[in-house]
């Protein structure tokens, strides 16, 4: 049992559960985001409403971040600072049309510190294109 993913879990304020520890080891080991098939596809005894519940409790409890990409809804994980209450993943999530996956890109972001006279909990930012790494292959 990973003791830092059971602590990780347990500061937000969710039960650390076999699934749960399970679920979380594995998307912090992505690159990407991935969709609720994609990640059932890597359990192969899980139930795959078990999986999708738990990706519903991690975000509502801040601990992954769901991207709305055509009809599918991928997940990531959050940064530390996300809670219950906000999302803080306040940067650019791209889609690569020619490889098909979605990254967080950190160094685009929308700025924080706008003084605005109400409470922004969540902003969804979303881009298509061809990503650095399929764009380097079309110019080889």
């Amino acid at each position: 049992m990973n003791d830092n993913t059971v602590n990780k879990l347990i500061n937000k304020n969710t039960k650390p559960t076999s699934m749960r520890i399970l679920v979380y080891d594995f998307l912090s080991a992505q690159t990407v985001a991935m969709s609720l098939s994609e990640i059932e596809s890597n359990f192969h005894n899980a139930d795959r409403v078990t999986i999708y519940r738990t990706l519903k409790t991690f975000e509502d409890k801040g601990i992954v971040h769901s991207i709305q990409e055509n009809n599918t809804t991928k997940y990531r994980l959050c940064e530390d600072g996300c809670d219950e209450q906000t999302h803080k993943d306040w940067h650019l999530h791209f889609y690569c049309k020619i490889c098909k996956q979605t990254t967080c890109k950190d160094e685009i972001t929308f700025s924080k510190d706008v003084q605005v006279n109400f409470r922004v909990d969540e902003i969804r930012l979303f881009a298509k294109g061809i990503c650095e790494n399929c764009l380097e292959e079309t110019l080889q």
